[in-house]
């Protein structure tokens, strides 16, 4: 599988020590930044650069890291196609998944502990989509509603 991962400072060092614990378990692993956790950046240049990856198939699944997680999943979630959730328990990791067909991981340094953090992509990565009719239902109306925001725009 090939994870395509990014944050602003704020999440930088978490970053570090996930590429390293992704590629030691076989993970082809993308990094598109932050170079540096000393000098600060704006969380949505670095949501952007891993949606418009994900999105052009340069990797199966994304990672966003800032401080809390929530900055790179609101801005995440504005890229049609993107669904970002923010998940600081093995459980949601799981479900976002299986049920939401989530596409990126968003995780917080400032929230949870490095080890949980592991744990929490690494469930992440192993979950696939149900297909169960009523989640492809329900992700359907996700697209739909994608779809007529973009036609409201354009008028």
């Amino acid at each position: 599988m090939r994870v395509i991962i990014g944050s602003d400072h704020a999440g930088f060092n978490y970053k570090t020590i996930l590429i390293a614990a992704m590629q030691q378990e076989g993970y082809e692993v993308m990094d598109l930044g932050a170079d540096t956790g000393d000098e600060p950046d704006d969380y949505p240049d670095h949501a952007e650069d891993v949606a418009t990856a994900l999105l052009h198939n340069m990797g199966d699944r994304g990672i966003l890291i800032c401080g809390s997680a929530v900055g790179v999943s609101v801005a995440a979630n504005k890229f049609r196609g993107i669904r970002a959730g923010v998940c600081h328990d093995t459980y949601s990791a799981h479900q976002c998944v299986e049920h939401d067909d989530v596409n990126i991981l968003c995780l917080g340094q400032r929230v949870i502990g490095i080890e949980l953090a592991k744990d929490i992509v690494f469930t992440f990565l192993k979950a696939t989509f149900s297909g169960a009719p009523r989640h492809e239902r329900r992700v359907k109306k996700i697209f739909a509603i994608e779809n007529k925001n973009m036609k409201e725009e354009m008028l």
